[in-house]
Formats: C-alpha cells, sequence, structure tokens
C-alpha cells in the first residue's frame, strides 16, 4: 500500500516528529548508565567520560546554521529522515569501538544525526499540529529530551545488568530508524527549493544571524542546558560514587528526567494562557539556583534524610528547569525577524544551547576532579543561572 502524506495541520502528525525527537534523544541518554562499565573497559578518566557526554553536542554547536541551511534547501523532513539513518549507523559503528577515540568519532556521528532531527523537529511540529493543540505539541517537543531522559536511562540500568555495553550500542541502532516509516507516511511533504529559492533561502538566513533575538535565547537555552546537561548527565556517577549500587543510580536519574519533562509539559499550558516569558525563566532560574545548592553544598550522608534529600532536591531542580525549554521553544516563531528563517533561529539557538550541552559535563568533570569531589557542582549552576537571570529580561522585547 502506498504510503499517504497528511496535510499540514491535521491528524496527529506532530506526534511522529515528537516520537523522533526522543528517539534522538535516547542516543545521548544511553551514555550516562553505560559510563562504568565504559571507563573500565576503555580506561577511560573522568574528564574523557565527560568529553563523551558533551561531544554529540559538538555537531550542534558547529552545524545548527548548516542545518538550517540544508533545511531550507531540501526540506525539513528529509533534514529529519537523514538524521534518523545516521544516528543508527553512529551507534552500530559506537558498539565496535576499542578505545576512546573510534568511541569520540561515533558520538560525533550520532550528534550530526541528533543536531538534524532537533533543528527540523520544532519546525514540522508547527507545520503539522493542528492550531488548537500547537500550544500542546510544542510543549511535547520541549519535553522530548527529559522523556528520553527517563526512557534512557530506566532501560540503560536494566538492560546493563544483563547484556554488555556494546549489545546496549547496537540496540539503539535498531531503534533510531524506527520512527522513519511513520515521518514519511504522516509528516507533511518538503516544497524543493530551486536554484533561486536557494539565494532566497542565504539571504533569509543572514537577516535571520543579524537579528540578536535568536542570539539572546541562545545564550538563555545554553546557560540551562550547560547546568542540567552536566548534573543529569553524571548523576548515575554520583550515585555510584557515594556508594550506591545496582540499578538504583539509573533509575533515579530516570525519574529525575522525567521530572523534566513534566515541568515542560506543565509551563505549555500556562504559556497558552499568555503567561510572559519573563515571568518564567527568571524564577526558574532562581530556583534552579537554590535547589543545586542545597543538592551539592551539604553533605547529604551525615544528614538524617541522607541521599533521599539530595534526590528530592535534584528531582526539583529538574523539573523547575523543564520550564526554559518550553518556553524559549514556544518563542521561535516571535524571536524570527520579519523576512528571516525559523529554521535559521533556531539552528543558531541550537548552536548556543548545545555549546552549553558540550561544555556543561566537561566542567562538571574537572571541578570535581579539582576539588576532590561533587560538592562543588553548585559553582557552576548558580553561575549559569545568574547570567541566564542577567538576559531573560531583553527576550520580552520579542514578544
Amino acid at each position: 500500500m502506498a504510503l499517504k502524506t497528511h496535510p499540514a495541520g491535521s491528524g496527529n502528525a506532530w506526534i511522529v516528529v515528537v516520537a523522533a525527537g526522543v528517539v534522538a534523544g535516547l542516543q545521548v541518554w544511553k551514555l550516562p548508565p553505560a559510563l562504568p562499565a565504559l571507563r573500565h573497559d576503555l580506561s577511560l578518566s573522568l574528564v574523557q567520560a565527560g568529553t563523551l557526554l558533551g561531544v554529540v553536542q559538538l555537531a550542534g554547536m558547529l552545524g545548527g546554521l548548516a542545518v538550517s541551511l540544508l533545511a531550507e534547501l531540501i526540506g525539513e523532513r528529509r533534514c529529519l529522515s537523514g538524521g534518523l539513518v545516521l544516528l543508527c549507523l553512529g551507534s552500530v559503528a559506537g558498539g565496535f569501538a576499542w578505545s576512546a577515540a573510534p568511541l569520540l568519532a561515533s558520538r560525533a556521528v550520532e550528534g550530526a544525526g541528533f543536531i538534524l532531527v532537533a533543528v527540523t523537529g520544532p519546525g514540522l511540529v508547527r507545520r503539522s499540529a493542528p492550531p488548537g493543540r500547537l500550544a500542546t505539541a510544542i510543549g511535547f517537543w520541549g519535553a522530548y529530551q527529559g522523556i528520553s531522559t527517563f526512557v534512557g536511562l530506566i532501560a540503560g540500568a536494566l538492560v546493563l545488568q544483563v547484556v554488555s555495553w556494546r549489545v546496549w550500542w547496537w540496540a539503539m541502532a535498531v531503534l533510531a530508524p524506527a520512527p522513519l516509516p511513520w515521518v514519511l507516511a504522516r509528516v507533511p511533504r518538503d516544497r524543493a527549493a530551486g536554484a533561486r529559492g536557494a539565494v532566497a533561502a542565504v539571504a533569509r538566513i543572514g537577516r535571520t544571524v543579524r537579528s540578536s533575538g535568536p542570539w539572546t535565547a541562545g545564550l538563555v537555552f545554553a546557560c540551562y542546558t550547560l547546568q542540567w546537561m552536566a548534573v543529569v548527565g553524571f548523576l548515575p556517577t554520583i550515585y555510584r560514587d557515594g556508594g550506591m549500587a545496582g540499578v538504583w543510580p539509573g533509575v533515579l536519574t530516570a525519574v529525575v528526567g522525567a521530572a523534566n519533562a513534566v515541568g515542560s509539559i506543565a509551563t505549555a499550558a500556562l504559556l497558552k494562557r499568555g503567561l510572559p516569558a519573563r515571568a518564567v525563566l527568571v524564577p526558574a532560574f532562581a530556583l534552579m539556583a537554590a535547589t543545586s545548592v542545597l543538592a551539592f553544598a551539604p553533605d547529604w550522608r551525615t544528614l538524617p534524610t541522607g541521599t533521599t534529600g539530595q534526590f528530592l532536591c535534584i528531582a526539583a531542580f529538574s523539573l523547575i528547569g523543564g520550564a526554559i525549554p518550553a518556553t524559549l521553544l514556544r518563542m521561535v516563531a516571535e524571536l524570527t525577524p520579519k523576512g528571516g528563517s525559523a529554521p535559521a533561529a533556531m539552528g543558531l539557538i541550537q548552536q548556543l544551547f548545545n555549546a552549553g550541552s558540550f561544555i556543561g559535563p566537561t566542567l562538571a568533570a574537572a571541578l570535581a576532579t579539582r576539588t576532590g569531589g561533587w560538592h562543588s557542582t553548585w559553582w557552576m549552576t548558580c553561575g549559569c543561572a545568574a547570567l541566564g537571570i542577567a538576559l531573560s529580561p531583553a527576550l520580552d522585547r520579542f514578544k
């Protein structure tokens, strides 16, 4: 039977796009539960492990605008489909890695696939969601990272009890292209640009890059992703370093990831009622700073609540943080200048927040190595939160 493409704005095609985002996110979050095995098998240092956590973001840090041009030329649906294929190929190659270098290279390939999905996803969600469900659809897209964190860490914690990390990598390679048939069947087709379209696309992208709105939003986003990726990415390791064993480090980290998704979806409902960005972003950053201090400054092993209290603080940190991507992704269309390119605005924002995701785990690992523990993590989270608070009010003028 031939595949039928549904017109823009009808049906539930946006759910397929969100599913593709979740599958892409799983390629990021398959790593944290496997880090202890990887460090043992490949003799990785803590800083190398932090680089592995962040290297998937490297392609996004360097190539967000290039992907936006590609999306303008060949279409967002084709880019997203190609991204799923690259994720599959990178995961297959990673399963054969014999040292840190080839594993890093395979993660870079996965990063290229991830950025293709991440940059084009919001535009496809907007094209395929019915007007009455657009806010909900954007909220779920903002939650895809939290959903993939929950699923990846829960599954990883359980699966890695019975199979090697290599089998886990190959299983993720099989999963990566799974949404592809539904993307081709349900998501609206792309329009070809042609030669004249290429010139116009470059002009739209240039106009977008010269606008301050996407730059400001990207920097605010980076202030969030740097700290969230650093804390949640290393959380299984933090728990194991604290003496926790078995599946619990992965399970508790997965719950923290799920809290982020809940925060994002709940914020989408508030934004639908016209809540201004500043009213969400500034309190969210302030509360992330406060909860991170509570999570890392005390020695929880000496307190009556033990690690339970630390877990609740980190869960609150993630829940509150989920408000930030939901708010910023909702603003992408408003941040795109007149005559500009929405994919370019998303690509630029993606480059900046992926820079935060790349730097965060490496910085957290370097701090932990230098200070002899994870208690210094709050220095980084509070610095990021302060910068996010300073930048957020500037977004109001783009509303």
